[in-house]
């Protein structure tokens, strides 16, 4: 088992009691983010309606789910007794390296999805439209923000709260794959969905949740996820998970064969993505490294034996039989420097 999905060996393990909180503070979350989702989703779709802003409603959508997540899982760590603002709450951790997380995780997953399509181009399976219209610039930047709320909101809801009260009740491998299987199934219900799209979606959930278990933060795991899912719907103009809302300014058909395009479901349900997938997790590893070594290793603590300890009485009592006796003292007598024939007195002759 790697050495990042084991418990660090310096930390006691919970006890049962410890355990069976954090897996009810898990599935009280998983109650909470299914609630959330409906209220928001209802919420947003009224503000559209009511104030024509269709095409924010994904946008509302996405802000009223935040919100609630984080009222939600604020009160959690309150009733649980545990301390940390809400950006520990959300697993979003302020330090320097935040910025560059970030960006580390959109590179891979922009270079995932280059490397997942390129053989739907190769075999000249793709067929681009652009629409260059002002509305349609407009739209697509309101989708790129609509995705990098949805995309923060839906990995806090899988990669932040609920899957660190799970790891700590089950522990960080088994959370990680019961967290992956969640991700996959969840998706199996989407439009177009098939067995491969599914196994994908897991290996997707593997990859995401690795990015937490390397940094213990959600920044890589956010650009990741936002840059894999940007590019597949704003620049290629895909579906995503079988969702074709965001795209507006390209426009891509398919046609082939659905284990090399994944048919109308996307490139998330074509074979070689799942290859991709599993070239992007020893990648993952290796370049966060350093992240892993900083942010996941326990702080060394200097340590040793107690120098003020008392010394023991057998050992006294070795020493002092082993002391010499004291001889008696010597007096000793010191002279005066001047000679006797002459007293200090005297004026020293000429």
């Amino acid at each position: 088992m790697p050495s990042f999905l084991k418990r660090p060996s310096n930390n006691r393990p919970p006890v049962r009691s410890d355990r069976l909180l954090q897996f009810a503070l898990f599935l009280t979350s998983g109650a909470w983010i299914l609630f959330s989702q409906a209220v928001a989703f209802r919420a947003a779709q009224g503000i559209a309606l009511r104030f024509f802003l269709l095409p924010e409603r994904p946008l509302l959508a996405a802000l009223f789910l935040l919100f609630l997540l984080a009222l939600g899982f604020s009160m959690l760590q309150g009733l649980s007794h545990r301390s940390g603002g809400l950006r520990e709450v959300f697993g979003l951790p302020a330090r320097p390296t935040a910025a560059r997380e970030w960006t580390l995780g959109a590179a891979i997953g922009w270079g995932g999805i280059v490397l997942a399509i390129l053989p739907m181009a190769l075999a000249r399976t793709l067929q681009v439209s652009l629409w260059t219209t002002p509305r349609s610039f407009g739209l697509a930047a309101i989708n790129l923000a609509a995705i990098a709320v949805t995309v923060l909101a839906g990995e806090i809801a899988f990669r932040g709260y609920p899957y660190r009260r799970l790891i700590e009740a089950i522990g960080p491998f088994s959370a990680t794959v019961v967290m992956s299987l969640i991700f996959g199934l969840l998706r199996a219900s989407n439009p177009s969905a098939t067995r491969a799209s599914v196994l994908i979606a897991m290996l997707l959930g593997l990859l995401l949740s690795l990015g937490w278990l390397r940094t213990h933060g959600l920044w890589l795991s956010w650009g990741l996820h936002f840059a894999w899912t940007a590019s597949l719907a704003v620049f290629f103009g895909l579906p995503v998970s079988g969702d074709t809302q965001f795209s507006s300014v390209v426009q891509t058909q398919t046609f082939g064969s659905i284990w090399l395009t994944g048919g109308d479901y996307g490139p998330e349900a074509a074979i070689f993505t799942a290859v991709v997938l599993l070239i992007a997790i020893p990648v993952l590893l290796r370049v966060t490294r350093e992240y892993s070594w900083e942010y996941t290793h326990p702080p060394i603590i200097a340590a040793g034996y107690a120098m003020d300890a008392p010394v023991p009485a057998a050992h006294v009592a070795m020493e002092q039989q082993a002391r010499p006796k004291a001889a008696a003292p010597t007096l000793v007598q010191i002279l005066p420097a001047t000679p006797r024939s002459r007293s200090v007195d005297d004026s020293p002759e000429s």
